[in-house]
């Protein structure tokens, strides 16, 4: 990782200790007999390693140091855990906290607390800097990052070697690999989730590796069925769908945590993944390598960055209480335990820069030089949410024998545009 990110900062960092709540306006309560909610993401993968675990350990210890404050963690599976919070609040129940993928509606609707209402300055500057950008609407931050990673592509080294395979610099590399896995009867040769799951990783990956992405580089704005962005899903279905080279499970059926199971069992050839796979794959003796995403030429191309964030809900009024608990979540201690339960990236300068010191980090280089300079979901847009939906539900069918991608993407794009007009429509009341 670049250092040059860090250094201001870790002095300011080192301040944060002298801080108290008090001193960022933070007081709302006595702090007596109180009880927070969270609902946060499970990134296990199953009863061994829920994250429910990580939280409860965490909640313990936080109610040990602070009497009269108690906090319930609910822990939900990605795949429900945005829609129930989404509904919660609906129903005028929002928790105190919750730990997901988007915020920025939330945001708009003046649920939320801001960031400096809740953290003091030292922990605020204490986050990584593209993710403090990311966490803001209209320059104000209300998202908190709590995670974040990058994606490269992993490939099975031993079904690579059998076939007399180099790992891919280009599409056509991806191609003619995928079709020598096919002929030596690999499962998935190139496992592509475009399920519901996290269709929305894969889907950027690829438009970035072909030059596009969510949105243009001059103004911000979507521009999700751009020429490159259609030719690349056409490059998908003709190159790798059609000619069966992503396995028995149709694209827009095959989940994330499917394909990696399937790559823990050794029948993936190749497949995009995160830093949560290695572990995964070592648990499993599968020998693996990891190299960037090609491109249709080769060159090099922005890689993906994800961040999931941590918002407070001002329904319930317990800001002092929600504030202490944050400074505690974000200390380096449990920051560095949540990275080493599920080869996670930290979100905080001094966290990352201890991490990438540590030699037994040294696979998660790789993931962590990418992070500086990596591209971000448009997280700051409300209406990042509703796009996100409509690209779960639909991309996958850009992919099918039949699928026209053009179509598709352009079906996603109005509705990326029907909800920056709503959007703009409620910012000008």
């Amino acid at each position: 990782m670049q250092r040059r990110h860090y250094g201001t900062l870790a002095a300011v960092a080192a301040l944060s200790m002298a801080f108290t709540l008090t001193g960022c306006g933070a007081g709302s309560g006595s702090g007596n007999d109180v009880t927070l909610k969270l609902v946060a993401a499970d990134y296990g993968s199953g009863e061994a390693n829920t994250s429910q675990k990580y939280w409860d350990d965490l909640a313990a210890a936080f109610e040990k140091k602070n009497p009269g404050i108690s906090v319930e963690v609910d822990v939900r599976s990605w795949k429900d855990v945005d829609r129930d919070v989404a509904e919660m609040v609906a129903n005028d129940q929002a928790p105190d906290m919750a730990q997901i993928g988007a915020y920025a509606d939330f945001a708009a609707e003046d649920r939320l607390y801001r960031t400096d209402e809740l953290l003091p300055i030292p922990t605020q500057a204490n986050f990584l800097p593209l993710l403090n950008q990311a966490g803001e609407v209209d320059r104000v931050q209300y998202g908190m990052p709590f995670a974040a990673s990058t994606r490269l592509l992993f490939f099975n080294r031993k079904l690579f070697a059998d076939a007399g395979l180099q790992p891919p610099k280009t599409w056509e590399d991806i191609r003619a690999a995928a079709a020598k896995l096919k002929a030596d009867g690999v499962t998935y040769p190139f496992a592509l989730p475009l399920g519901t799951e996290e269709s929305q990783a894969e889907t950027m990956m690829w438009m970035l590796s072909g030059g596009g992405g969510y949105r243009d580089a001059v103004n911000s704005e979507y521009d999700i069925d751009s020429a490159a962005n259609v030719e690349t899903f056409t490059w998908l279905r003709d190159k790798l769908v059609k000619p069966g080279l992503t396995g028995p499970t149709a694209p827009g059926h095959l989940d994330r945590q499917a394909a990696f199971e399937a790559f823990t069992k050794g029948e993936v050839g190749m497949l995009n993944g995160h830093p949560t796979l290695m572990e995964a794959a070592e648990k499993a003796g599968v020998d693996f390598g990891m190299v960037p995403l090609p491109s249709p030429d080769g060159a090099a191309t922005s890689s993906m960055g994800v961040a999931d964030w941590m918002m407070a809900f001002k329904q319930n009024g317990h800001r002092e209480e929600i504030g202490r608990f944050l400074q505690f979540v974000y200390r380096d201690e449990n920051v560095l335990a949540f990275s080493d339960a599920y080869d996670i990236l930290p979100v905080t300068v001094t966290a990352s820069t201890e991490m990438e010191s540590d030699a037994k980090h040294s696979k998660l280089k790789p993931f962590l030089e990418e992070l500086p300079t990596s591209e971000l979901y448009p997280v700051g847009k409300t209406s990042w949410a509703k796009v996100s939906k409509s690209v779960k539900a639909n991309i996958g069918k850009a992919v099918t024998e039949n699928g026209d991608p053009e179509a598709v993407l352009s079906g996603i794009a109005k509705e990326a545009a029907e909800a920056e007009a709503a959007e703009a429509a409620t910012s000008a009341k």
